[in-house]
This record gives structure tokens, C-alpha cells and sequence, in this order.
């Protein structure tokens, strides 16, 4: 039976820790659940049992819709807003910070903070579903948060691409080609088999060495603490925008 409820669940198997996430509303990122995200990564991390992170939602049409618009249409002031887009800041941090490899499964489309959170893992795997859309600036807002992780994936031309095309939806093989994902398979199967064929190999590696190269893959990204505090801000003062209240409201009413 389908899960109706949100959750956030970490198992530890093998020396692989998986955090799976779920929101009934398309797998939307409420800020309890990215939270609780933040939590499952840095109590993984802190686990000497630990070797390899997975992150994943559940589900299978969607991986992440982005942000809740019920709560984004709930902000009436300004220090809410900017505590609201923290959530997304603080999840894309856990996964610098964080000292093992995460490991992204992007079964379905991934919109929004969606695609901040796959640009946030360190290798991602996705199926052929897995479409990506930036459709910030389409609700009143941008994707100030999640951009700096979609720039250091991506590049600035391709987040240029999604920031400033909102509304429409890019093809796994276009993330692939731009270095969003790692690999895209046909099957949500396929899909995870690569990822348990990949833990095995990496969790026999050196823990040490694995850690040291996670530095360098993050190298530049020092002061993403303030950055993204920074970003989080403008985002807060841009939600209280009538502009945003009403394409919010609108995008609602269509869902």
C-alpha cells in the first residue's frame, strides 16, 4: 500500500546508509520534512558504520517537486520567508559539509528544490523520467538558493538555461550531457542496480581517500553558508510579492 503520509527514513545496510523522502503532493519539500533530511545526512555522517550515503524519495513519478507551495503561500512576513528557503540551503550545506559520498536516485521529475537536491549529491543516477525544470522565476521568485548548487553541477550556461526557460522541462539526456546526471537508465530497475553494482565497489574503498576527494570535489564552496543565507533572503523578500502570490495561486489551482 502506497504511503499517504510524509516521512523521512534512514537504514544502514552493508556500510550504505539510504535516506528516503516522500510528500503525498509530488514528493514537495515542506520544511519538517527538509529538516528532518538535514538530520538522516548528519547523523549518517557522524555513523563510523557508514561508508556511502543514498538519497531518495519515494515513489515513482516524481523524484522532488520543489517547495511547498501551501506553506510558500502561508509566509506573511519577511523573517518566515527567509527561514522557509534556509530549509533548501540547509539540506544543499548537510550535503557539503557532509564527509561520506552521497549517491542521488532520480527516478522521476525533478522541479524546483528538486533539482537543487540532485545537483547537491556527489554522483547522481537518474532513469529515463527523470525530466528537470527550474520554474522559480515562473512563480514570482528564482531559484537563488538551489543555483549555486545547479552552477557548480552544471555550469553557468545550462542553470542560465533552466533559470530563465521556467516553464518548460528538460530531458534526463540533456542533464546527462550538461553533467546533472551521472548516468540515465531506462528502467527505475536499472536504476537501482547500478546503485547497489556502485556501493559495493565504493564502500570497499578507502574512507580516507573517499574523504579527501570529496574536498576537492567541493573546493570554491567555503562561504556557501553565507551565500546561500544570502540568496535565501532575497527568495524571502520575493515571496511576499503580490507577482508571486498570484502565480502561486494559480499554479495551485491547476495542480
Amino acid at each position: 500500500m502506497q504511503a499517504t503520509d510524509p516521512y523521512v527514513t534512514s537504514t544502514i545496510q552493508d556500510s550504505v546508509a539510504t535516506i528516503e523522502f516522500f510528500h503525498p503532493s509530488h514528493n514537495s519539500l515542506p520544511s519538517n520534512v527538509l529538516q528532518k533530511i538535514v538530520q538522516a545526512i548528519d547523523y549518517a555522517d557522524a555513523n563510523a558504520e557508514v561508508s556511502v550515503i543514498v538519497l531518495k524519495s519515494g515513489g515513482d513519478r516524481t523524484f522532488c517537486a520543489g517547495a511547498s507551495f501551501d506553506e510558500m503561500l502561508d509566509i506573511s512576513d519577511f523573517e518566515a520567508g527567509k527561514a522557509f528557503f534556509m530549509g533548501f540551503a540547509n539540506v544543499i550545506n548537510a550535503c557539503r559539509r557532509c564527509t561520506k559520498l552521497i549517491i542521488g536516485r532520480v527516478q522521476g521529475k525533478a522541479v524546483g528544490g528538486g533539482v537543487g537536491l540532485a545537483s547537491a549529491v556527489d554522483y547522481c543516477i537518474a532513469s529515463k523520467y527523470a525530466s528537470v525544470k527550474l520554474s522559480e522565476l515562473a512563480v514570482g521568485i528564482g531559484p537563488f538558493v538551489v543555483g549555486p548548487a545547479v552552477e557548480r553541477k552544471m555550469g553557468l550556461s545550462a542553470m542560465s538555461h533552466l533559470a530563465i526557460n521556467a516553464t518548460e522541462f528538460q530531458t534526463a539526456k540533456w542533464a546527462k550531457d550538461y553533467g546533472l546526471f551521472n548516468e540515465v537508465f531506462d528502467t527505475v530497475e536499472q536504476v537501482d542496480d547500478y546503485i547497489n553494482h556502485l556501493c559495493k565497489i565504493l564502500v570497499k574503498q578507502s574512507d580516507a581517500a573517499k574523504t579527501e576527494l570529496k574536498k576537492i570535489l567541493w573546493k570554491g564552496t567555503e562561504q556557501w553558508d553565507l551565500l546561500l543565507s544570502d540568496r535565501a533572503e532575497i527568495s524571502g523578500r520575493l515571496i511576499l510579492s503580490d507577482d508571486a502570490k498570484q502565480a502561486m495561486q494559480s499554479f495551485k489551482s491547476k495542480a
